[in-house]
Parts: structure tokens; C-alpha cells; sequence
């Protein structure tokens, strides 16, 4: 009997959506802000998180998203060389 493979989601063990971890996880990196900016922030838009919610995410979730920006930069700077 064969086992299907889950995906590999890293968002599959939270309860917020990942559009909501990403928001608060970039506000975070992003802008010169505080947990509590972020919370309040967070509020403002009708999220409900805890600051310490918000550093749990950038821990786990802030490499995953620097890596993908780096990704990102890195080939818009091979096409760009490409181009000349």
C-alpha cells in the first residue's frame, strides 16, 4: 500500500494564514519597528496576533523569506548583466 506524500507546506502547523505570517514577518524585517509596532500594526488591519507571536513567526519564518528575496535580487542582477 503506498503512502501519498504530504506536501511540503511550512505553513501547515499554524493557525494563521500565510499571508498573515508573511505580512507580520516582513513588517518586522522590513521597516525599523518594534514586536509591539507590529502588533499594533497587526490590529489596526483587524489581525489579532501577540507580539510574541509576531517574534516566534520571524524566527521561524524570517530565513525562509531572506532566502527567497536573496533568490530574487540575484537573478534580477544576472538578467540585468545579460542585458549590457
Amino acid at each position: 500500500m503506498a503512502c501519498n506524500p504530504r506536501p511540503n507546506n511550512p505553513f501547515r502547523w499554524f493557525d494563521s494564514s500565510p499571508e498573515v505570517i508573511q505580512m507580520v514577518a516582513m513588517l518586522y524585517v522590513r521597516f525599523p519597528l518594534s514586536l509591539r509596532n507590529v502588533e499594533y500594526l497587526a490590529f489596526e488591519r483587524g489581525i489579532d496576533i501577540c507580539h510574541e507571536t509576531v517574534r516566534l513567526r520571524v524566527n521561524w519564518f524570517g530565513p525562509m523569506f531572506a532566502s527567497k528575496i536573496r533568490s530574487r535580487r540575484v537573478q534580477s542582477m544576472r538578467q540585468n548583466t545579460e542585458r549590457r
